[in-house]
């Protein structure tokens, strides 16, 4: 029996690569990266001598740095390297997210994982990042590699008080998540919206972390302004031009609340204000809640709450920026599953399981079905204020001992039952 799934078990794998490169392959066909093509004219252009935004890329000049050496290279091959490392980037982002989740009720981790990565490979984020040639997909990968980084340091502290001892360099250095904030922090360097959890680690007091993110974000920043000093003044410019040339903020396949609202007021903008007022709501909404999710443990579901906001108050998001979607399915399910293990009801967490389904079934439809109804705009907002958070899941705080109040008796019993 053992020595069949050894020689089972390579086969398997063999197969889940042949059909994830498969995959791959459909999605850049189908998608054309039609994003990256731009980005690769325009920073060969900018390799040349010409204006790096000339040609209508907007990528920062960070990420203009980072793309330069794939420049040198044939699109083609440029756009398999990159789609492939998207790839491993989700394959490490589920490792981390799902794994846990897995070992929690005694079920083996590999199958889980290849479960949940081939269920985000078919999602609308994951393939039009990959077919259009985004970053979206490296950039998740970094913010959850700082999740990783803050779960370790909570861990390595809680190890600290029962096992003392010291490890030397790197090896130290990775089992206490001393680089917690790094990956968040070149993440916001490559594009504006991470430095929202910059915004969360400072709101949650996690202050180390987040000096390290704005730190790393702010010299990478300065390193591309001594590089490009003329790319980095015309970038602001350029990014919102780039808007109208896309289209106007009603085009339905921009899913933010800007967008949102332009289209329920059936205008092709949004009142400024408007917009702002809206915006500033969900954003204190998100950060409120990812802020009592930390507090209770779930940094998991703190990050997503957090990414959510993101999404949904950014002026422009089109499908591939949902990526935070998907590690709320995968709280969603185990919310559910985690009512269901006492078993107190037949249907108890069948609410949370029928969420996760209807916002699975969203993003593997087709898209211009869900862009027209504002679907993807609508599950966002619902996620970002309903999503539950599961105690002491994925603490990244030594929670503090709080002295218990006594109970008083009230002069004057209540009704039976209270």
């Amino acid at each position: 029996m053992e020595h069949s799934e050894r020689t089972f078990r390579p086969v398997v794998i063999g197969l889940g690569c042949l059909a994830v490169l498969w995959a791959t392959g459909h999605f850049l066909h189908t998608y054309g990266v039609q994003a990256l093509a731009v980005d690769h004219e325009a920073i060969r252009a900018w390799l040349a001598g010409d204006d790096l935004y000339g040609l209508g890329t907007a990528h920062p000049p960070t990420a203009a740095l980072l793309l330069a050496p794939a420049a040198a290279l044939p699109l083609t091959v440029a756009a398999w390297l990159l789609a492939l490392a998207g790839v491993a980037a989700l394959i490490l982002a589920v490792i981390a997210l799902a794994g846990p989740v897995a070992r929690r009720y005694g079920r083996a981790r590999g199958p889980a994982v290849a479960v949940a990565a081939a269920v985000a490979l078919m999602t609308e984020p994951v393939r039009a990042t990959l077919g259009l040639g985004h970053l979206d997909l490296l950039i998740f990968g970094l913010i959850v590699a700082d999740l990783v980084a803050l779960r370790r340091a909570a861990w390595a502290r809680r190890r600290a008080t029962w096992w003392p001892g010291t490890r030397p360099g790197l090896e130290r250095s990775w089992s206490t998540g001393a680089w917690a904030g790094l990956g968040i922090g070149i993440a916001s360097a490559l594009a504006v919206g991470p430095v929202l959890f910059i915004v969360h680690l400072a709101v949650t007091r996690q202050w180390r972390p987040a000096l390290t993110a704005a730190s790393t974000a702010a010299t990478l920043t300065l390193g591309a302004l001594l590089i490009t000093p003329g790319a980095t003044g015309t970038w602001f410019s350029t990014a919102l031009a780039q808007v109208d040339r896309a289209g106007p903020i009603s085009d339905p396949a921009n899913q933010s609340l800007a967008g949102l609202l332009a289209r329920l007021n059936d205008s092709t903008g949004t009142p400024v204000l408007v917009w702002i007022s809206f915006a500033a709501l969900l954003v204190a909404v998100g950060l409120i809640r990812a802020r009592a999710a930390h507090a209770d443990g779930d940094e998991i579901t703190a990050f997503t709450l957090v990414g959510l906001a993101g999404a949904a108050t950014a002026p422009v998001t089109t499908g591939h920026e949902l990526f935070w979607v998907l590690p709320a399915m995968l709280i969603l399910v185990d919310a559910a599953a985690r009512l269901r293990r006492p078993r107190a009801s037949r249907f108890a967490g069948i609410g949370y399981a029928a969420a996760a389904l209807v916002v699975y079934l969203l993003l593997v439809l087709p898209t211009q079905m869900m862009v027209d109804w504002n679907a993807y705009a609508f599950a966002v907002i619902a996620l970002m204020n309903g999503l539950p958070w599961r105690p002491g899941v994925a603490p990244t705080t030594t929670p503090a001992r709080r002295p218990v109040a006594p109970v008083r008796v009230p002069a004057i019993p209540g009704p039976r039952g209270s």
